[in-house]
Formats: structure tokens, sequence, C-alpha cells
């Protein structure tokens, strides 16, 4: 039995925990907070929970593998899924559309809004729905079982988007709603082809939201963890890996404890994982590409929360909307995203309802906050300013509700680095790109021979199954190398 050591309680080392102990491996996790998650976490604040990741998670469909995964690790199975009827609204000069969970509705509601588009929304439908041919969650049910006939007719449709970002996508609509809708939710750079993967994951019924939130899914996979007889330490972060020749041989804590390993899997952030743990040449060749790529761009946000003192809020699930010019010099961002948590009674007092927002920024803007954030005085005035800034924004989109919002936090890139130790407070990773493949990078480190990564930037664009699936991967390479140090025995 190997001793593997993981670096980090986030999805990805809990994943990688779990698998250990499934396989017979001791595992023991070094987290360096109080609790386990990662970003997948929440938090409290006069009497609300706020909920930090999940808008929707990937997987939730039954039929899919993914569900089988996240199964496997104690995050869903037993527990109910909210599966919302939209994923979110976009709201211009008055007019309104959402992405519905129907893709029948989805089609109609375009049509209705504007039939000038016909010739651009019928192929998108198609290829939303062949997206889902290629995932086996089409159909009446979203779990119609394709075959490979209808798998390969499926391609040709979303070629036609491959070489195209979604703001580019959006130009080739007419209706100045339907533009905005294409690019609000994932912004002007991704690529085409992921959005299309997004809106067929949600009409096909395999992006939902598991009760509890974030926090909630967290605690089910550390309890996996630790029913399997996993070892977790939390507020002891690991400070140094040291090796000596091909081998790590132990770590050392940020208490100055040195603990032997016979593996090492790491899931900090790279900024992390080679500059602080191991020797930054380490990086492997295929991650540092990503890094020095221009095309390879990274992202954060800013939200607020707001305690609302009605339970009567004017919309479900999200809404979007474009955040006025004379906002801009203090929100640097083109859309203000809106949440609100009806589907989460424990999340308010009653009576009471939760709002959070959130807006994107990109890489120069999220240095920004990191930057004024050294001015601890400044970035509370700046928090204060943004704060101020979108309840006045609800305000005027949402006339119902002035006066009944009351600002109970603002979190900040400069909060995601100081949490996660990312360069820029990213959350995901990089954003995918137009005419990419998402393919995965090597997990191996050259010169190591014990030790692998297990993070979402080893696959564009990031998140949660991603992050799972590489502390799985990260395993099952120990797995090989076992046999084959038993076998040569």
């Amino acid at each position: 039995m190997a001793h593997i050591l993981i670096v980090g309680g986030g999805v990805a080392g809990l994943a990688a925990g779990i698998t250990a102990r499934l396989n017979g491996h001791d595992a023991t996790i070094y987290e360096k907070h109080f609790k386990a998650g990662g970003n997948l976490t929440g938090w409290d604040r006069g009497g609300y929970h706020i909920d930090n990741c999940i808008h929707w998670l990937t997987g939730t469909n039954p039929v899919t593998k993914l569900y089988r995964m996240w199964k496997e690790l104690g995050a869903l199975g037993d527990v109910d899924v909210h599966q919302a009827e939209s994923l979110f609204t976009f709201e211009k000069n008055g007019q309104q559309i959402s992405l519905s969970n129907n893709l029948e509705q989805l089609q109609w509601d375009m049509l209705a809004l504007a039939p000038e588009d016909e010739k651009e929304i019928r192929p998108l439908i198609k290829a939303i729905r062949d997206m889902q041919i290629l995932n086996g969650i089409a159909g009446e049910h979203c779990d119609q079982k394709s075959s490979a006939w209808q798998k390969v007719h499926a391609v040709p449709s979303l070629l036609k988007y491959y070489s195209m970002t979604t703001g580019e996508l959006a130009q080739r609509f007419s209706n100045p709603v339907l533009q905005g809708f294409l690019v609000s939710m994932m912004s002007h750079y991704f690529s085409a082809l992921a959005m299309i993967m997004v809106f067929a994951t949600f009409t096909g019924g395999n992006g939902a939201i598991p009760a509890g939130g974030s926090c909630a899914m967290a605690e089910r996979m550390e309890q996996r963890f630790l029913s399997l007889g996993g070892k977790l330490h939390l507020r002891r972060g690991v400070a140094k890996i040291n090796t000596k020749g091909d081998v790590a041989e132990s770590v050392t804590l940020e208490d100055g404890t040195t603990v032997p390993v016979d593996y090492v899997v790491v899931t900090s952030d790279p900024a992390v994982a080679f500059g602080k743990l191991l020797d930054p040449r380490l990086m492997p060749k295929g991650l540092k590409k990503q890094y020095d790529d221009p095309k390879m761009l990274r992202f954060s946000s800013f939200h607020c929360a707001f305690a609302c003192d009605s339970t009567e809020v004017p919309f479900r699930s999200d809404m979007i909307y474009e955040i006025p010019q004379e906002y801009r010099k203090n929100l640097p961002a083109e859309f203000l995203m809106l949440r609100e948590f009806s589907h989460e009674k424990q999340f308010a007092p009653e009576g009471k309802a939760l709002i959070q927002t959130m807006s994107y920024c990109m890489e120069k803007e999220a240095n920004e906050f990191i930057d004024l954030s050294r001015d601890q005085e400044a970035y509370r005035q700046k928090k204060q300013s943004i704060a101020a800034d979108v309840g006045q924004i609800i305000s005027e989109k949402i006339p119902s509700l002035r006066g009944k919002l009351q600002c109970l936090d603002v979190w900040t890139p400069a909060t995601y680095r100081r949490y996660t130790g990312t360069e820029i407070g990213s959350y995901m990773s990089f954003i995918l790109p137009a005419s990419t493949i998402p393919a995965k990078i090597s997990n191996r480190i050259e010169g190591l021979k014990n030790v692998l990564l297990a993070t979402q930037w080893l696959q564009t664009p990031g998140g949660l199954p991603i992050a799972a699936d590489s502390g799985i991967t990260a395993i099952q390479a120990i797995l090989k190398r076992e046999k084959k140090l038993i076998a040569a025995k």
C-alpha cells in the first residue's frame, strides 16, 4: 500500500483522495484553510448564506458518465437537484430572452423575438441538438442513446462554429437583444462551441444545482473521503516538496514538520505549485506553452451579496443586464449578473431573500483589484463604491427592490488570489478560444517520478468536472506505476 500525500483539499484533492482509498492506498490531504472544498465554498453573513461557486453543475443527468463520477465521489446520488426553468435571462431595452431548459421553447422564443434572424437561429438550435446527441443527452427525456452513425452526422453542423468566438457568433445576428444574450453569460472571447456546449448541457438536463449548493457538495465529498479511511489535515499547508534526484522524498509543512511520502499529488494552482512548492523550471511544457500563448486569456470576477427585505424578487435563477455606461468607469465590466436563491430556503431568514451579483473582468482589471488590495483602506473604499453602484443599478433596473437592499459582502479577484494563490484570482483556467480542441495536458512532471499534478489547469476551460477528473487521473497514473513496480519485483 503506497502512501499518497495530496497537496490541497479542493475538488481535485478530494477526488484524488477518494480514488486512492477506493483502490486500497493510504491517502492524506493537507489543506491550508480551515475547511475543504477550495473554490467550492460559501460563507455566512448576517444570517444569510453566500454561495460562491455553483451556478450549474455539469453532470446531473443520471445517464451521463459525469453523473456516475460525481456519484462515486459522493457529490451526487441520493441528494436532490434543482433543475431551473431557465439558466439565465438577458434583458435589454425592456425586452427579454431566457435560456429555457427546453430546447424547442428556446427556439420558439428566439424566433418570436427576432424573426429576422431565422437563418441564424435554426442552424444554432440544430448545433445545440447535435451537441446533445454527441453527449447522449438528446431526446424528449434527455436520455437518448445515439449510434455511431448519428454521432458522425452530428459533427458537420458544429464545424460551422469551430472557428468563431461568442462575440463573432453574436455579430451574425441583427437583433441587439439576441446579440447580448449570446455573449452576456460567457463574454465575447470564449469559443462559440463552448457556448453551444453550455446550452446543450442545460437543455439536456445535465446542468442543475445539487441541494445545499457549493458548501454542501464539498462537505459530501469530504465525508465520502473520511468514510473510506482517508486522513484530512486542515490549517496545515504545504511549504515545499523536498526532492533528491528524480524522487520526492518528503514534504515540509508550513509549521516546519517534515512528512515522508511515496507519492505526491499537487492540486495547487500552477503559480503556487511552480513558484513555491517546486522549481518553476519544472512546469510541464504543455502548461507553460499555454501560459506563454497570448490567445490563452484568463479572467476573474467581482461580486456583491445583498440582503433583500422581501421575498418578492421579480425574476428566477439568473438575470443579466448591461451595465450602463455611466457606471463602467467604476465597474470594469460590460454585464451585471443577478442571482436569486428561492430554491434554497435556508440561505436567507424567513421573509427575506438573498441576491448575489457577478461581473466578469479580464486579466488587466483583475490585476488592478489585486494591486489596490495592497492599500487596505483604498481597497475597502473601492468595494464600498462597487456595492453602492451595483445597488443603484439594481434599483434602476428593478424599481420594486428600491430601498429593500442591504449589502452583505463584496469579493473580488484579490479575494480569490488570497484564498487560492492564483495569480489573477482565477477560479477557472484559461478561456477556451476559437479553433481549439480542449486536449488534456500531461499530469507528469518531467524529472520527478513520483509527483503528479491534479488541477483544472490541465484542460481548458477548467471547472469542477475537469478538476475532479484530474484528481482521478492522477491516482490512475499512480496505480499503473505501482502495478509495474510489483511486476518488476
